[in-house]
């Protein structure tokens, strides 16, 4: 302030010049010299702080309004990475730069900017627009003009048919012909009654046709609320927008790459397993199912796919050890939930469309249908399910049962408040290595595509030992609609050994098990399955490679071809006391028959009883060829059966312990 109030005090040197000047002039006449002297004294000081005024104003820093589209997107499995790209012209001096119509959804601690040119970046901020509410698609402005229409004909046609109610309300109230002193005669009375039946019907047919309409009407305004609801929420969000300060000395445009995290997007996969036979090698489709409901729509992006490292294993039923000890109990086999499904509300018990359904931690999972509606296949040992939407609270509810029916809330803090961050400046840092979930240096390979009559998108596939990159390599565009999609990105055709899985003590069912050694190569990720065997779609199953050793199993359903059967042969039950112990015998038969007409390879699983006592002593008797693992009482048979032939096995052996103590056997 010491130096501008410098400036703008006219200097007394300067003064007298103007003084001496003014007196050269009108020297002859003083007094006119003296007021001609005070006039132009003013006129020069306006005339100096006009030009300081300027000179200040002309420092102002700049602020310029920048719109652009998005370029490139990268989906992981939960939250996208955004690109965009815009070349700018800017003036010499400090500039504040604010890209509008984001997503109201950005990560404000993921935004990075970097600036190509002769340009430094001095700060990057990140804010709401709650003023400026994002645009609508013009698909929602047409359902929602449409929707206008039909309340005004549902509107006209119920006061057409209030109308016709009120006139036969009128005919009912005056029907009876004549008064009590009139008599009626026949011509009368048959003129009355064709009046009467007449208007009746007329009135009674347009009713009919009336109540038909509004019944349409109301029809196809469910049918367009409906889908308006897939593509939108009730919520409105305010727009995103990122402020970025730069400075430059002379004229340039420089091209800034501007790049974030957003939520309400992710893709999770799932897969089509398809075995012709037991002799051919198993197809492997790897699907991505893309969800996207960010509030700005991508059009025309370069497109990818990102996973993590999988780690999974598989469903097959396990056994327990059997334990003996006094007053204690078999294992119990509880058969756990293996699926649930179930409907996913909001507080006015109406249907969400488009509601995350997760297992948590990792990537199975679901999303609703135009109803609600919900399924989902298991992995083993889940006990709690995650449930997202926009504009509503996150829950995680334990698996109690296999229909889990849901009522979401609002999230009455979510977007409240204007969130502003400010960060220092950025020109050396790379976007791409900064975010969560690039990989840099990959090397890219090509990989067969698979051609179906729904989609068939050319991708290319980044992958390393950890991840792997799916990238779409022509324009792809996704709505901002709540809506599922699901591509078809890689086929692999994987060689396997298949061999039928068996644990009658559990399940008399016989299972198919495709055996694949080298799976880390195919970096496949944990979801549900759509199993196809020679030719048949046979059920749903879970590819889940969380905890798979070095071979993958995949259970590709159960084979009613291949029976089992387990039985207790009360022939051989003894029981007999030995001086101060009590010995129980107890004997097992299982029975497997192939109705195939090829030879199968088959493991079978059964178990006898551990103790942990010194005084209870098992005795193995009969175990037919099998190998018995001592520590946890597995007892396993592996062989060959032929088309048509069966084999049985026996598993037979005794328990000694004192005859004072209880102990239940099975």
């Amino acid at each position: 302030m010491h130096g501008t109030s410098a400036i703008l005090r006219p200097t007394s040197n300067f003064i007298q010049f103007v003084e001496k000047f003014l007196n050269g002039i009108y020297g002859i006449n003083e007094s006119f010299a003296s007021y001609q002297k005070i006039y132009i004294m003013k006129a020069i000081s306006i005339l100096v702080l006009s030009l300081i005024f300027s000179n200040l104003f002309a420092q102002e820093i700049q602020e310029k309004e920048i719109k652009t589209d998005v370029n490139q997107v990268t989906v992981f499995i939960d939250k996208a990475q955004i690109t965009r790209q815009k070349t700018v012209e800017l003036s010499p001096g400090t500039t504040i730069l604010k890209f509008t119509n984001l997503s109201p959804f950005v990560d404000a601690k993921s935004v990075q900017v970097k600036a190509n040119g002769d340009v430094t970046v001095l700060a990057v901020n990140h804010q709401q627009n709650f003023l400026d509410k994002l645009e609508k698609s013009d698909e929602v402005k047409r359902i929602e003009t449409k929707l206008d229409e039909l309340n005004d004909q549902l509107q006209l046609e119920e006061t057409y048919l209030a109308v016709l109610k009120e006139e036969l309300t009128f005919l009912n109230d005056n029907r009876i012909i004549g008064g009590k002193n009139n008599e009626l005669n026949i011509s009368t009375l048959k003129e009355a009654s064709e009046f009467y039946g007449s208007k009746l019907t007329s009135l009674k047919l347009k009713e009919i046709e009336r109540s038909k309409t509004i019944e349409s009407l109301r029809r196809q305004k469910n049918e367009l609320q409906s889908q308006l609801n897939t593509l939108t929420s009730k919520k409105e969000f305010a727009s995103g927008e990122i402020l970025v300060k730069v400075e430059c000395k002379t004229k340039t445009t420089p091209t800034f790459e501007l790049s974030y995290i957003v939520a309400n997007a992710g893709w999770y996969p799932t897969y089509d397993i398809r075995a012709k036979t037991i002799n051919d090698p198993v197809e492997i489709i790897y699907k991505a199912n893309l969800r996207q409901d960010t509030k700005v729509d991508w059009k025309d992006v370069k497109l990818s796919f990102s996973s993590s490292n999988p780690n999974a294993s598989g469903v097959a039923p396990e056994l327990k050890t059997y334990y003996l000890d006094y007053y204690s109990l078999p294992p119990v086999y509880n058969q756990s939930i293996n699926s649930v499904n179930g409907q996913v509300v909001d507080e006015d018990n109406h249907p969400l469309i488009g509601v995350t359904v997760m297992v948590p931690n990792t990537t199975i999972g679901a999303i609703t249908d135009m109803n609600g509606n919900y399924s989902l296949t298991l992995p083993r040992n889940t006990d709690y399910l995650n449930f997202s939407f926009i504009g509503c609270e996150s829950q995680t509810l334990p698996i109690t049962s296999s229909v889990i029916n849901v009522k979401m809330l609002d999230d009455k803090a979510g977007l409240d408040e204007v969130v502003v961050v400010g960060y220092g400046v950025q020109t050396d840092a790379e976007p791409s290595s900064m975010l969560q979930g690039r990989v840099a240096g990959l090397s890219l390979n090509k990989t067969k595509i698979r051609e179906t009559e729904s989609i068939a998108i050319p991708f290319e596939k980044t992958e390393n030992q950890t991840s792997i990159n799916f990238e779409i390599s022509t324009p792809y565009s996704v709505h901002s609609d709540n809506k599922n999609y699901s591509v078809d990105m890689v086929v692999y055709q994987v060689p396997a050994f298949f061999q039928y899985y068996s644990v009658p003590k559990i399940e008399k069912e016989a299972y198919l098990i495709a055996n694949i050694t080298d799976w880390e190569k195919y970096n496949l990720l944990e979801g549900e399955a759509n199993i196809f065997f020679e030719g048949t779609f046979v059920g749903k199953s879970l590819l889940d490679v969380r905890f798979a050793s070095d071979t993958l199993q995949l259970s590709l359903g159960k084979d009613k071809n291949v029976m089992v059967n387990r039985e207790k042969e009360k022939d051989f039950e003894t029981r007999q006391f030995i001086g101060a112990k009590k010995e129980e015998s107890k004997s097992w038969k299982t029975t497997v028959k192939n109705n195939k007409s090829q030879e199968i390879n088959m493991i079978v699983l059964d178990q006898a009883p551990v103790s942990k006592l010194d005084d209870i002593e098992v005795t193995i008797q009969t175990i037919s060829g099998a190998k018995l693992n001592k520590e946890n009482g597995e007892v396993k048979w592996e062989f060959t059966l032929k088309p048509m032939a069966k084999k049985e096995f026996d598993l037979k052996y005794s328990v000694k312990y004192p005859k004072s103590k209880n102990l239940v056997i099975e």
